[in-house]
């Protein structure tokens, strides 16, 4: 019964692991894929703190309308930052570069 109410978080931690099995992959099979293990947990952090934001968001707003800007916003930000530190398209001293 326990397990069934956690369904919806267990499915987006795992998500997030399984995204993060790929570089891992990718770095065995081929040379152009180099991740330190700092680069793995930046990503972690990125990609299970933004599966918990939306998890929260999902539990506390009811409103479509509210979720759905919420969630957007939260991607966004994602998005962005995942872009400034692979290629540093803002050139901000996070990209590295």
């Amino acid at each position: 019964m326990t397990l069934f109410k956690y369904k919806r978080l267990i499915l987006i931690l795992a998500t997030a692991s399984i995204l993060l099995i790929f570089p891992l992959i990718a770095m065995t099979l081929s040379n152009e894929v180099n991740w330190s293990s700092f680069d793995f947990l930046l990503a972690g952090i990125l990609l299970f703190g933004t599966g918990l934001s939306i998890e929260l968001v999902l539990r506390k707003f009811r409103q479509a309308h509210q979720r759905a800007v919420i969630l957007l916003s939260i991607l966004t930000v994602l998005v962005l930052l995942w872009l400034e530190l692979a290629v540093g398209i803002f050139g901000s001293p996070i990209s590295g570069s």
